[in-house]
């Protein structure tokens, strides 16, 4: 039997579709906003995140960015955006699949089984990274460099996260520019570099013999300070 998490802020929906996946023989594991779906999902350990982009709080993009850098669990975004940019924001940011609300019971019951089904085995990664002196806690959004706690702003954290959890593999401007939010629209190549320049400052690592951010100019940026748990 899987364990599916329903992130959902409207409470009646939440409930349906806790009844219908229970009908289908899932567990389900109901929450109402991204804080909770970050604290619970290192607990709950879920198969699947039935996952709602507009949540209080942490949104929900914020969340599934946070949860891809972790854990390669299902992900299927459920949303009233229907938008291409959103649905591309979605899929590029790790969701597996994307379902826009109103949807039918049944079709999004196949998908989550068909979700299940492709489920990757490969093991998990780690939700604290360490490098060197610096350490990363993904899922609580903690940062520390030789044990003194890193005040990173959201985007600043939200670009780290999307560095570490690309596993080395390079992330271009374009991706990094979908995952960020000025208020104003994506941000440009120029304040990606600032965001960097900000990013090694804080983290100390230095451009001319970078240890854990890795330039490519007009390309993007690769995140080069290893994963390691230990």
């Amino acid at each position: 039997m899987s364990k599916v998490m329903v992130v959902e802020d409207d409470m009646a929906l939440r409930l349906a579709l806790a009844i219908n996946l229970e009908g289908d023989g899932h567990t389900v594991v109901p929450v109402g906003s991204g804080e909770e779906c970050l604290t619970r999902a290192g607990v709950d350990q879920p198969d699947l995140v039935l996952l709602d982009l507009g949540l209080p709080g942490v949104d929900g993009l914020d969340a599934l960015n946070r949860l891809r850098a972790v854990s390669d669990v299902p992900i299927v975004v459920l949303t009233v955006r229907a938008g291409l940019d959103d649905k591309l924001a979605a899929l590029d940011g790790g969701a597996d699949d994307y379902v826009v609300k109103p949807f039918d019971t049944d079709e999004l019951l196949a998908r989550v089984r068909a979700a299940l089904r492709r489920r990757n085995a490969a093991p998990e990664r780690p939700a604290v990274v360490h490098a060197g002196n610096v350490t990363i806690d993904l899922l609580r959004g903690e940062v520390t460099v030789e044990g003194e706690s890193v005040r990173l702003t959201a985007n600043e954290f939200r670009f780290l996260g999307l560095l570490v959890g690309s596993e080395g593999r390079l992330v271009t401007q374009r991706q990094a520019a979908e995952h960020l939010d000025t208020g104003s629209g994506p941000p440009d190549p120029g304040t990606l570099r600032v965001y960097v320049a900000q990013l090694r400052k804080k983290l100390g690592d230095d451009a001319a013999d970078p240890r854990l951010i890795l330039t490519y100019f007009g390309l993007g940026y690769r995140w080069i300070g290893g994963d390691g748990s230990g």
